[in-house]
């Protein structure tokens, strides 16, 4: 079988893009191990009391918000005091990549370009999607080109399936269809190559074939009535009618996202994605959770309202666990590590805290990516100033290869040590 790096599975589900393998290293691996870029936010910050360690240093104990991450603690590195220096108040969450406001941009060579879209730049033309955005609702302005133009996330995960997994021709539709009334997989229509992949493999590459298959069809059961959407236009905000009743829940809705995120970094279709938590959208189902996520911030230090807002950003924690626990089972091809060693991981806020409108102290997080990391650590210079968190996006750049000391409002570099 011809192999190259963009390789597809191709049959009558359509094209599904290949992992990374050993086997097929000439023209089919980087000679570079590939770096991805992975950020979750939200627009609301983080309850500071929850979130933020009580200690500083390596040996601290996790806080109740961060707990499903217990077990990346020292692959970990929280940032207390950095911020973008900015007036408290709604609207300045959007500056969470890039520190400036749309409407200070006109004074910036680049606008308000963010961080992500920076490094989707300069890692774009090896991929198929120089980056991947997505959330359930809009509502969070996260991400910005060198234009000051917002990048729109995908609202709909069945249409990030349909970009990931089915550009079908008519005809291909009807085939789908088809395949799919008899209880078919899109991976049923590729067995043969599939099968030949794995003999001619190394004991390695099928492992990930294996992996690849797994993921593939837990995607695939994650839309269930895809004979309902192969002809269909979605509904940019209600996906209800498209999911079984045990979908609609925010949990394996995200759980979706996740998913394909890690299906498009595994396959090299792109190695920069976004994935925001939104303001506006309901949380009820989540354990405990009665109120809006905006009214949860609005607490008046009730204890049971702080109670429900800490379960929402324990759950949006959670689901980033969750995904980076699947990166971190899948071997980094021909390189030491696995692939959540090789993914920078960012999670964090425009906003410090909802309750307050603070947009001080952002809670800010970073995992993986090659770096020994810090644990929690206090940013403040000597002078007890906050850090610019765009020195923390510089030092980000410079481990993509984009060899500059300055991102933006950056008055330096914040320092990692690398692995």
């Amino acid at each position: 079988m011809n192999i190259n790096r963009r390789s597809f599975l191709k049959g009558l589900g359509g094209a599904l893009a290949l992992p990374l393998l050993e086997s097929f290293s000439v023209g089919s691996i980087p000679t570079k191990v590939p770096t991805r870029f992975l950020v979750v936010g939200n627009p609301l910050g983080m309850h500071p009391e929850h979130f933020f360690p009580s200690a500083f240093g390596k040996d601290f104990t996790m806080s109740k918000t961060l707990e499903s991450l217990g077990w990346l603690k020292d692959r970990t590195t929280i940032l207390s005091h950095t911020d973008h220096g900015m007036v408290s108040g709604h609207g300045r969450e959007v500056a969470f990549l890039n520190g400036i406001l749309p409407e200070n941009s006109i004074a910036y060579p680049e606008k308000n370009i963010s961080i992500d879209q920076l490094i989707a730049r300069r890692t774009g033309s090896s991929v198929r999607f120089p980056s991947i955005h997505t959330a359930l609702e809009r509502g969070i302005r996260m991400s910005w080109n060198s234009n000051g133009v917002e990048i729109k996330p995908y609202t709909d995960p069945q249409k990030l399936f349909d970009k990931l997994f089915l550009n079908l021709t008519t005809e291909q539709r009807k085939t789908r269809r088809e395949l799919i009334e008899r209880n078919g997989s899109i991976l049923d229509a590729v067995g043969d190559q599939l099968s030949s992949l794995k003999r001619n493999g190394t004991k390695t590459d099928k492992e990930r074939l294996d992996q690849y298959e797994t993921s593939v069809r837990e995607l695939e059961g994650s839309f269930s009535d895809r004979a309902n959407w192969i002809d269909k236009d979605k509904p940019t905000y209600d996906i209800s009618d498209h999911f079984k009743s045990f979908e609609v829940t925010v949990e394996n809705r995200y759980n979706a996202i996740f998913d394909m995120i890690g299906y498009a970094f595994q396959t090299d279709l792109t190695r920069v994605a976004t994935v925001a938590f939104p303001n506006e959208l309901s949380y009820t189902d989540v354990d405990g959770v009665t109120r809006g996520y905006h009214a949860c911030t609005h607490n008046g230090k009730d204890e049971k309202v702080i109670a429900e807002l800490v379960a929402i950003e324990s759950f949006q924690i959670a689901q980033l666990s969750r995904c980076l626990l699947k990166l971190d089972a899948i071997q980094e091809p021909n390189a030491e590590g696995s692939m959540l060693d090789h993914t920078v991981v960012l999670f964090g806020s425009g906003m410090g805290y909802g309750g307050t409108h603070s947009n001080r102290n952002l809670p800010i997080m970073v995992a993986g990516g090659g770096f020994k990391h810090l644990g929690h650590v206090d940013t403040r210079s000597s002078a007890g100033k906050n850090m610019p968190l765009c020195n923390l996006y510089v030092t980000l750049q410079q481990r993509f290869g984009i060899e500059s000391d300055k991102f933006n409002t950056s008055t330096g570099s914040f320092q990692f040590r690398n692995a």
